[in-house]
């Protein structure tokens, strides 16, 4: 029902402007809820605000397009639609204080919680989402978040993909395995997808559906990388966690994770190699990784720092007498050849970046007192983004217009 009100809702959209060049916004749609609900009765069983939500989620679709931000909102397929969210306690309640517990849904009844929150405050939004043949439940709180115990060490961090990354503490460095999840579980899914291919597969045009036996295939495979994703995901929380309990600074490099793994240019010889170098870049997590060490120190009051690779160079310098050479990608062993200092390539520049960061040897002041990207809980922000909860404070329009333009095109055919 939200699938067929979101689509409803882009549809108005459209049509309004092409046949009447008007320019349909968030709140006439929110207007048009009333009468949208005399034509589908059934909608009236559902919260008001939760389908103000699901309108909210096109205009933030429109709003990404005007931006240029990505392309225009498209319809949406029972297949790609997630879920729906709860904006206010209205139509939910979660009768818990962090530690199991019921999630209380109207019209669905109580739902056993498992498991414990890391900090539990005032319930504020629900969001239902359906992922892999299975539904989950995703609420905020409005709390504050408790002081992590960070430890007093500092590190560097490279990261790799044969080892997920090296670590220079300032004595001798070590490295983090990489634990390749998706390429453990690629076997099976190649096996799986082989025996796909003797299914009927859909196809749309032809009005050809899939057969039950490829429907149980399909979703074999998106169980599998399901599985892969669960397990990177775990390990990353396990290893920021391990990072942050012993270190309250960590300077790392500046990666364009979405520039390093795009597709190789049309005619390119290497395509084979780049799409598998791609995947190793992924499986690793990189963005992941760097995003779990940098909110675990903001909730202890750290510094997370990010090393401009482009003005240090830090995989073409020397630790020790900041000696710069170019190095081929090939060469996995740094040797300087100007006070002859030998070790891991990767642990070297994870040396660099940690004494760019703290200042030490040739480098001079801190990172902190250069003013470069570094980031404290201190000074970090929270922006207005626009919640329901915002937009309900402002002054509601006035009810459909007279001439029944601005009612949905699908809920006037349904009608009819």
């Amino acid at each position: 029902m939200h699938q067929y009100l979101y689509n409803a809702a882009i549809a108005n959209r459209k049509t309004q402007y092409e046949r009447f060049k008007h320019g349909v916004d968030y709140f006439e749609q929110q207007n048009c809820l009333p009468a949208f609900k005399q034509v589908w009765p059934e909608y009236k069983a559902l919260g008001a605000h939760a389908l103000q939500a699901t309108l909210k989620r096109v205009d933030m679709a429109y709003q990404r397009f005007f931006k240029k931000l990505g392309g225009y909102p498209k319809f949406k397929s029972i297949r790609h639609y997630s879920g729906w969210m709860y904006p206010d306690r209205d139509n939910w309640k979660a009768h818990t204080i962090g530690d199991n517990g019921y999630l209380e849904i109207s019209n669905l009844g109580s739902i056993q919680m498992r498991g414990k929150a890391k900090t539990w405050g005032k319930p504020t939004t629900c969001t239902i989402v359906y992922r892999s043949g299975k539904w989950y439940a995703s609420i905020t709180i409005n709390c504050e978040p408790a002081a992590k115990d960070l430890g007093t060490g500092s590190i560097g961090i490279d990261f790799g993909v044969n080892a997920a990354a090296a670590v220079a503490d300032g004595e001798k460095g070590y490295f983090i395995e990489n634990p390749k999840w998706f390429k453990q579980t690629l076997p099976k899914i190649k096996k799986a997808s082989r025996n796909k291919r003797r299914k009927r597969a859909p196809n749309w045009k032809k009005r050809i559906k899939a057969s039950r036996r490829y429907k149980t295939v399909q979703k074999k495979v998106v169980r599998l990388h399901h599985k892969a994703a669960n397990q990177r995901q775990n390990w990353i929380h396990h290893q920021a966690a391990q990072i942050t309990s012993s270190n309250s600074l960590v300077a790392t490099e500046k990666l364009e994770v979405k520039n390093m793994t795009r597709k190789a240019k049309s005619g390119s010889k290497r395509k084979r190699q780049k799409a598998g170098l791609n995947r190793s870049i992924l499986d690793v997590g990189w963005g992941m990784l760097t995003a779990a060490i940098k909110y675990k120190l903001e909730e202890g009051g750290g510094v997370f720092v990010e090393v401009p690779t482009k003005t240090v160079k830090p995989s073409q310098t020397c630790p020790r007498c900041l000696h710069q050479k170019k190095k081929e990608l090939s060469e996995r062993i740094h040797l300087c050849l100007e006070c002859k200092y030998t070790t891991d390539r990767d642990l070297a520049s994870a040396e660099v970046m940690l004494l760019w960061a703290t200042g030490s040897g040739a480098f001079g002041t801190s990172v902190l007192r250069r003013g470069a990207n570094g980031s404290t809980s201190q000074t970090k922000e929270r922006k207005n983004c626009g919640s329901m909860k915002q937009l309900g404070a402002m002054k509601r329009q006035k009810s459909l217009s007279a001439d029944g333009h601005s009612e949905t095109p699908s809920s006037r055919s349904r009608a009819g």
